[in-house]
């Protein structure tokens, strides 16, 4: 799997980097499971080292609602 590092500022939080990597701000769990390292918490400190997984989006013609194919 890939990843990205991303180094935290003053008052981030884990929905806003959901946000910012996946465009949905409820798929921080994902970005907590590889953080296990850092406390849950609801603001993070700043210069918190984090991983961020890469998550791949594959449709086959087939899996897209008709008026997208």
């Amino acid at each position: 799997m890939r990843y990205l590092e991303h180094i935290t500022t003053q008052s981030e939080r884990w929905d806003n980097l959901a946000w910012r990597y996946y465009g949905d701000a409820l798929s921080y769990e994902r970005i907590i499971a590889a953080n296990p390292h850092v406390a849950v918490i609801p603001v993070l400190p700043s210069g918190v080292r984090l991983i961020i997984p890469v998550i791949s989006v594959t449709q086959t013609t087939s899996e897209l609602p008709p008026w997208l194919r």
